[in-house]
């Protein structure tokens, strides 16, 4: 690790440089919004060099999506306080895509890569291990007996994957006229419901 720059308070160790760069970026994108950030920026926000920030990220899209996953946590809870009067599976599948299909472009964080034109990155993203990990947390969060339906264990991150690449295949290639909330509900609803029905287990 360089052992200048730093504005003069150096980092105790690798994770904690990488925790200030994110923090800095996560900055700049608060000032400078997500289309202006650069890694000039960050740096000079720092005080470093732009190679000692691409000692720690490859390139603006891997430091983009670092900011994006620290707010990932921010974003389920408002999922989850959205959700929170939904019981049926049928519906937390709905409800959970029209959600992120309003929220994800303009969400401060979440929708950084998109708004910054990175819409391949942000698909890597959100369909990474670790992505359905958080969608599993999100959808075990909800009020819905997910046992009734024989859904347990790792199969809410196969149902999270469902969700994701679907969210994914909305947000990446929007119909033509774009549909509404009401016919999202309605299409998802007629294709995943019928899997997602009260049985006896």
């Amino acid at each position: 690790m360089r052992t200048r720059g730093w504005n003069g308070d150096l980092p105790r160790d690798e994770d904690d440089a990488r925790k200030r760069i994110v923090d800095a970026a996560t900055r700049c994108v608060d000032r400078l919004g997500p289309t202006k950030v650069n890694i000039a920026a960050v740096a000079t926000e720092l005080g470093i060099t732009r190679q000692t920030v691409y000692r720690y990220f490859p390139g603006l899209p891997d430091l983009l999506a670092a900011v994006a996953e620290a707010g990932t946590e921010q974003f389920l809870a408002r999922m989850e306080a959205h959700l929170a009067h939904v019981t049926s599976a049928e519906e937390a599948v709905a409800e959970s895509i029209v959600f992120s299909l309003n929220a994800i472009p303009t969400e401060p964080y979440i929708g950084l890569l998109i708004q910054a034109g990175e819409n391949e990155v942000f698909s890597r993203g959100v369909t990474s291990s670790q992505a359905m990990s958080y969608g599993a947390q999100m959808l075990g969060r909800m009020p819905v007996d997910w046992d009734s339906i024989g859904v347990r264990g790792g199969d809410l991150e196969s149902l999270a994957e469902i969700i994701m690449r679907l969210m994914v295949s909305f947000l990446e290639y929007p119909a033509d006229p774009p549909r509404s909330d009401d016919e999202v509900r309605t299409l998802v609803r007629r294709w995943l419901g019928p899997a997602l029905v009260h049985r006896s287990v």
